[in-house]
């Protein structure tokens, strides 16, 4: 190119000045958004995953914790056993609640090397799995769990352990043992079998139950268990169960891949506005004469484990409480064991739904004085009533106030007291916190048995003189205590954590804080993680992990956790993350749970929102300019919900497993939140305000979609249908899906988990990732 030598001359001043420009740039400090990041920067932060390497230890479990008691196991009304953890390893200790005195539970080192034998490989005497159980036979025997199998083990002589034939080979699920412990039931081919606890002889107790016809599994919606559900009477004569109908019921599908032909999978799925769903219909059956007489009362829908039963002590009659199917209505009902007949003795319409309990049910049955305890939210918070058997009438109130009774842990019926979990039922203390109260159910009286301002959590004795108290906050571990249950004066001291060595690793609690919900009024609370090496002069990019509910929120417990889940571990690599129980999550008034009734695309985003911006407004170093949030299952549903409704907001999004659709989804789910499915003439229905695929012409930012190619939870149509949409839409997106897992992405854990931590230093800090990082605890799990 022939160029004048002005033209040469104007051409040089600017390829020097833009070379004095590229120098000076160079010469400056990199901003923190453009840098690339190293093995040794993932390294750091995967310390903060979950670190034990035994896959059984849950996911609670820090062998960096010294001293804390995750679990009390009564052996009886008066002693207890529990782990005790520190550096030097694992012991067990039973106590003696009436005099403090406690002692080695067994001998660990002959009780290793006896269960070592049978199973083949030596057990670390030391170092034992999260889950291990036992309790002691009448005979002195230990009767031990571990790993799922089981074990009688005699320690009088040498140690020898004997694992047993059980005779469930082949069953799926959990059994019931008998109230006497003389009997074992489970469910095997569709019927209910029995095991004679002292011989190990196995009959079979019902025979006339065939396939999708058959006795009283827990095999429902997304759940496939074929653990027996039943209810034993008091004097272990006759037990309660159900025949489960299926043969209706609309299938789900899932392709397992593999070398050759694929295996196609199909079970029962009822999803909304189906017509036919799971039907029970009660029974009773007499274990001697294996007759089983159907109670007289129409087959009603399973809406879970069915365990809505309880027996009167004289084992004559029981209660059972039947649910509408937009669970409006409930029923209480009385039946006769002998005859089948039923009662209503009432029933109770909520405006909405009716919340029911958590967990178990809070009702009581007393039959003595012909009454029972109901709770309701009548007066906006879940508090307990009590009713006439014969009227059907209320009598009075019980509890009142603010604040949930979330449990009821005992009642005794001779002084008519009640011992019960709340929330929220002490002014100025975090609403999240549970406590423990007990009420004189005639005049209302209250006590508060665990006055400390921290998350309590309760192991009761059977009889409920004494209970063991582990108090905690997010920020301080927990202290566990024996208490009194007349008037929770601290007995002994069971345990007091020590986090000295988790500390050493460099280990940080979460910042708990507050906001005020979308409305400006409603105090929210939450955690946020800061990364350990914070710098308060940096800009940080924000990542919210969501779980909207409604049944359990982002936090899930403001007990003490070494770790939940990878927030911390996000955090190390240069990120502000928020968790926040928005509006529309439990344990709060019935009004805040029912902020977004009927409108589960809402799925809290309204409030992550306003929550982070608070936040932001509070603490210069977090960047509002760059939001990106995730989640797994609901909260992969909240990610794609917040991705396509503010998409100017958040940025980046990475959505696991997530019901897109409800539609998709088991009915029992939508058709309690969402409401009954109703199909307008025009072609649209009032659930299309929560379908994601109807709004994929809205996403801006990158957004990643992983899923388990067979999960029989939320099935991956719902994954599909969205992708289809935003490919109708022209929008580009990423997707992972993870061959022949279901919900969970089980060894596939590690890679998903440093793919996220890729996607999210990449395209929302602006970051490098180091290439292929595999440091990642190869135990990780979901």
């Amino acid at each position: 190119m022939n160029l004048t030598h002005a033209a040469r001359r104007i051409h040089a001043a600017r390829f020097f000045a833009l070379l004095g420009l590229a120098l000076l740039l160079g010469a400056l400090p990199r901003p923190d958004y453009a840098r690339q990041l190293t093995d040794a920067d993932y390294a750091r932060a995967a310390k903060f995953l979950l670190r034990s390497t035994d896959p059984l230890v849950g996911r609670n479990y820090d062998p960096l914790v010294d001293h804390e008691v995750q679990r009390v196991h009564w052996l009886d009304a008066t002693h207890f056993w529990y782990r005790d953890h520190d550096a030097s390893g694992d012991r067990f200790f039973e106590m003696d609640a009436r005099t403090d005195q406690r002692l080695p539970a067994f001998d660990e080192s002959k009780l290793a090397a006896a269960l070592g034998k049978p199973a083949g490989k030596p057990l670390d005497a030391k170092h034992w799995p999260h889950a291990f159980d036992f309790r002691r036979l009448p005979d002195g025997r230990l009767a031990v769990a571990i790993a799922g199998k089981h074990y009688r083990c005699d320690l009088s002589g040498a140690g020898r352990c004997t694992q047993e034939k059980t005779g469930l080979k082949g069953v799926d699920g959990h059994a019931e043992r008998s109230s006497d412990g003389k009997w074992l039931v489970f469910a095997r081919d569709w019927n209910l079998w029995l095991r004679d606890e002292a011989t190990g002889k196995v009959t079979q107790l019902t025979s006339d139950g065939v396939a999708n016809d058959g006795y009283a599994t827990e095999s429902f919606g997304p759940m496939t268990s074929n653990g027996a559900v039943v209810r034993w009477a008091p004097d272990s004569r006759s037990l309660v169960a159900f025949r489960l109908d299926l043969r209706k019921v609309k299938d789900m599908y899932a392709l397992v891949t593999r070398v050759g032909h694929p295996k196609l999978e199909s079970w029962p799925y009822p999803l909304p506005g189906d017509k036919h769903v799971f039907m029970v219909r009660p029974v009773v059956i007499d274990v001697a004469t294996r007759k089983v007489t159907p109670l007289q009362m129409a087959p009603e829908q399973q809406l879970g484990s069915w365990n809505d039963v309880q027996w009167a002590p004289d084992s004559k009659t029981f209660a059972l409480v039947s649910t509408s199917r937009d669970r409006r209505q409930e029923w209480f009902r009385i039946a006769d064991a002998a005859t089948g007949d039923v009662r209503t003795v009432f029933e109770y319409t909520a405006k909405d739904f009716y919340q029911g309990w958590y967990g178990r049910p809070d009702w009581q049955y007393l039959p003595a004085s012909g009454e029972a305890i109901w709770p309701t939210e009548q007066n906006n918070w879940m508090n307990l009533y009590l009713y006439s058997l014969k009227t059907g009438k209320m009598l009075h109130p019980i509890t009142t106030g603010h604040g949930d009774v979330i449990q009821v842990l005992h009642l005794d019926r001779k002084t008519r007291t009640l011992w019960y979990v709340g929330v929220g039922r002490t002014p100025g203390m975090n609403p999240y916190y549970r406590q423990l109260f007990k009420v004189n159910i005639d005049t209302g009286k209250t006590t508060l048995l665990t006055p400390e301002d921290a998350d309590h959590r309760i192991t009761m004795a059977p009889d409920g003189r004494y209970f063991v108290d582990s108090y905690s906050t997010p920020t301080t571990p927990p202290v566990t205590v024996l208490r009194a249950a007349d008037d929770g004066r601290i007995l002994a001291t069971v345990a007091r954590t020590d986090i000295a060595r988790l500390v050493a690793t460099g280990w940080v609690p979460p910042v708990p804080f507050t906001v005020k919900a979308r409305n400006g009024t409603t105090t929210l609370y939450g955690l946020l993680y800061k990364p350990t090496n914070f710098d308060p002069h940096k800009k940080y990019p924000i990542v919210d992990f969501v779980y909207p509910g409604p049944q359990i929120g982002s936090i899930a417990t403001f007990s003490f956790r070494s770790e939940r889940g990878s927030n911390q571990a996000l955090a190390e690599l240069g990120f502000i993350v928020v968790t926040l129980d928005g509006m529309g999550t439990p344990y709060r008034s019935a009004s805040f749970q029912r902020a977004w009734y009927g409108d589960m695309g809402d799925d809290t985003i309204p409030d992550q929102i306003a929550g982070i911006k608070q936040l932001a407004a509070r603490y210069p170093w977090m960047d509002l300019d760059r939001v990106g949030i995730w989640g797994h299952s609901g909260g992969g549903n909240a990610t794609v919900s917040a991705m396509l409704h503010d998409p100017d907001f958040f940025k980046v999004g990475w959505a696991e497993s997530g019901n897109y659709d409800n539609r998709d989804y088991y009915y029992a789910w939508g058709e309690k939140w969402e409401g009954l499915l109703v199909k307008h003439k025009n072609g649209t229905s009032n659930y299309d305000n929560q379908a994601s695929e109807l709004l994929a012409k809205n996403l801006k930012g990158h957004l990643m979609l992983v899923q388990g190619s067979i999960d029989d939870n939320v099935p991956i149509s719902n994954t599909y249908l969205l992708v289809s949409a935003l490919m109708k839409a022209n929008k580009n997106f990423d997707m992972l899906i993870v061959p022949n897992e279901r919900h969970h992405y089980g060894p596939y854990t590690p890679y998903i988990t440093r793919r996220m931590w890729d996607f999210f230093v990449r395209y929302l800090a602006g970051n490098t990732p180091p290439h292929e990082f595999d440091g990642m605890p190869k135990s990780l799990t979901q």
